[in-house]
This record gives C-alpha cells, structure tokens and sequence, in this order.
C-alpha cells in the first residue's frame, strides 16, 4: 500500500487557449516554493510529474529540498483537446467538457481517464505526484466511482491525498478547493 500526495500545479503565465505549455508566473514560483515547506517534512519520496512545464516547475523547490530529479511521466498529464480544434478554442471546449461526463466525451477520454487513474493505482511506494485539475479528478472519480469531470474545483498547488490499496484507491482527502479560473 502507497499514500499519493496528488498536487495540482501552481499558478501558469499563460492559458490553455493561448500557450500550449506555459511555465508559472511570479504566484505560481511562490506557491510552489510553499508547497515545498508544507511537503517537505513528509520526508522524501520519489516525485512524478507531468511533462508540462508548470508541474515540472512546480516540482522543482521540493525536489530540491528532497536532493532527487523527478519522474516525468505522460500519463499523469493535461487532459487533450480533441483533433483539430484549434488553440483559441479549447478552453470553451474544456469548459463545455467540464459540465459533462467521462462517459459523454466518449472512448478516447474514458481511455486518458483510466490511463491516469491506473498509473496512480500502480504506485508501490509513498509518492508525489505533480498534475493537472482534470487529471487528479480523474483519480477523485476512480476513488469515488463518479463519472463527472469535475468532483472538485482544485486550487493551485492543493494536495489531493489517495491511498493505493489491494482493493483499488481511495480517497483519504480532498484538495483545497478555490473559485479556479480556467483559461
């Protein structure tokens, strides 16, 4: 059995709509310094994150309190936008997606859904996790069997803390929720 400290990134410079990959801005820099000294009594433990670079600089101020290099891993990343839809418009898609369900976006989202959700489930040792508001609802709805997008409106850099067991994940608490804005 694993306890998984899901975080959420910290604040980005840039939104969904216009930057495929924003690094944080001055908030984010601060707010991942601080999740640094609420996690870094915990003790160090392996740290995985998304490939995107605003978990991977979130990441950075705990890794380096702990002396380790994070794990990048693409299963824990952004939900996709679907094909084709062009930069501008994926955050009115994502908004739309949002108000839904899993199993309305249909096979290929269910698919990212479980990907994300079984690589969580596949942690062996206490671990971090750095990733996105979709993704830690993903595993929020894997622990609570809800097939709704959104269970809760995670803040930057909340911890969302789930336990690996024999019998599947569950949920042992819930990130700080903030009136996030999605851009």
């Amino acid at each position: 059995m694993a306890i998984v400290h899901l975080v959420r990134h910290g604040r980005a410079t840039g939104g969904w709509d216009v930057d495929p990959d924003p690094g944080l801005d001055d908030v984010g820099t601060a707010q991942a310094r601080d999740l640094a000294d609420r996690l870094g009594p915990l003790g160090a433990r392996p740290i995985v994150t998304s490939p995107l670079r605003r978990c991977r600089e979130t990441a950075v101020p705990l890794a380096t309190r702990w002396d380790l290099t994070p794990t990048v891993d693409p299963l824990v990343t952004e939900i996709p936008s679907p094909p084709g839809v062009p930069m501008g418009e994926r955050v009115a898609w994502l908004r739309t997606a949002m108000a839904g369900t899993w199993s309305a976006l249909g096979p290929r989202y269910t698919a990212y859904r479980d990907d994300v959700a079984g690589r969580i489930a596949d942690l062996d040792v206490d671990t971090v996790v750095v990733s996105h508001f979709i993704a830690i609802n993903a595993v929020i709805g894997a622990c609570t069997d809800d097939d709704r997008l959104v269970i809760r409106s995670l803040d930057n850099t909340s911890v969302t803390v789930v336990e690996v067991t024999p019998a599947g994940l569950v949920l042992i608490e819930a990130g700080h929720e903030a009136d996030t804005l999605i851009r």
